[in-house]
């Protein structure tokens, strides 16, 4: 179903998405559609919880498992930055129907937003222990380290200019290894 709804959004974009449609193409009546979603915004929802779900993984699972913990985190993050900045979805909503992601903006947290707090808490709780990030609360830590890449996500296109992204990745690296890294408080 969930794919369904993806091949919709990325035809059509999430307000010209339907309840009709994902159903047609995922070979399945409205009603069972409905029976597990209320609405196509709750579709899409799902959607974006489950691909910024594969993106974590994606890049929690990359990078040098022998090296120290904010080593590995500063990767990983700035790895999910750039994959999110470039993936189909996030790209077709922003282009689109921006509209859609200011909840996430402006109002509340995701499952995707909540899901990389988790991983960055616990990631800079290992890291604390192993000494190679600095001392503070893990949680707050773990918030400007999302409010920071998610810049680099969002923004970029408006503030780049003509820098390539690569190399602005490289700067989101530098600020979060320097406000990790011990001695910084």
């Amino acid at each position: 179903m969930l794919d369904a709804v993806r091949d919709c959004v990325l035809a059509y974009g999430v307000r010209r998405t339907t309840v009709t449609e994902v159903a047609r193409r995922a070979g399945v009546s409205r009603m069972s559609v409905y029976r597990r979603w209320p609405d196509v915004q709750s579709l899409v929802g799902d959607l974006m919880s489950r691909e910024w779900h594969r993106v974590i993984v994606a890049a929690r699972d990359g990078g040098d498992a022998g090296a120290p913990v904010r080593e590995r985190l500063v990767a990983q993050s700035v790895a999910a930055a750039a994959a999110l900045r470039v993936h189909p979805l996030l790209r077709k909503i922003i282009d689109v129907d921006p509209e859609i992601l200011l909840p996430y903006l402006l109002h509340r947290r995701g499952a995707g937003q909540d899901e990389m707090l988790a991983f960055l808490v616990e990631a800079i709780a290992a890291g604390q222990a192993d000494g190679s990030i600095r001392a503070g609360e893990p949680a707050r830590l773990a918030r400007a380290v999302l409010l920071t890449a998610q810049s680099f996500v969002l923004s970029m296109p408006t503030v780049a200019d003509a820098y390539d992204p690569a190399d602005l990745d490289t700067e989101l690296s530098t600020l979060l290894d320097v406000y990790l890294r011990p001695g910084q408080e």
